[in-house]
């Protein structure tokens, strides 16, 4: 082994070590800015999701629509009434993925699994968007059954008018 050829490996494996560690922080960034950081009371206030993002993170959605809700209840307190007049349209759907529904935290096949629903259940849906293709279909349902989690639109069947878009 010639003397020259020692730095040169010294570089490569430094090289790769920086390189994974730059992977590696890379990959915790989103879950680091995923965390909400402000109090519950405060989250009107908060700054809306960059809408570059090709991923919907579900997180984000809820502290959007909680925020909504939020501004929704003061203005019908300014105003004197006792709940706001916008109507809410609901949608719902059943699971058909048997023995259940896998739902994830972003609308994507690789996301952190959060939950899963089991044969038959009817859950909540509040809006659709496109992500990863499951057997042909490539559309996801924003599910809000006490957590707010991603299912396949592919296994799950509308009851009811199909969702808005997100």
């Amino acid at each position: 082994m010639s003397p020259l050829s020692r730095p040169s490996r010294l570089r490569r494996l430094g090289l790769c070590v920086a390189t994974g560690t730059l992977a590696a922080l890379t990959a915790a960034a989103p879950a680091a800015m995923a965390a909400d950081p402000q109090p519950v009371g405060q989250r009107a206030e908060a700054t809306a999701p960059d809408p570059t993002s090709d991923e919907l993170s579900a997180s984000a959605l809820q502290r959007e629509h909680e925020a909504q809700q939020q501004e929704a209840r003061q203005e019908a307190q300014q105003q004197g009434q006792a709940r706001p007049q916008a109507p809410k349209r609901t949608y719902k759907g059943r699971v058909i993925a048997k023995p259940y529904l896998l739902l994830r935290d972003k609308p994507t096949r690789s996301s952190r699994i959060v939950g899963s629903v089991k044969y038959g259940s009817v859950v909540h849906i509040f809006c659709k968007t496109k992500g990863d293709n499951v057997d042909g279909n490539n559309r996801w349902y924003l599910l809000t059954d006490g957590t707010w989690a991603w299912g396949s639109a592919r296994y799950i069947e509308n009851i009811g008018a199909a969702p808005k878009w997100c």
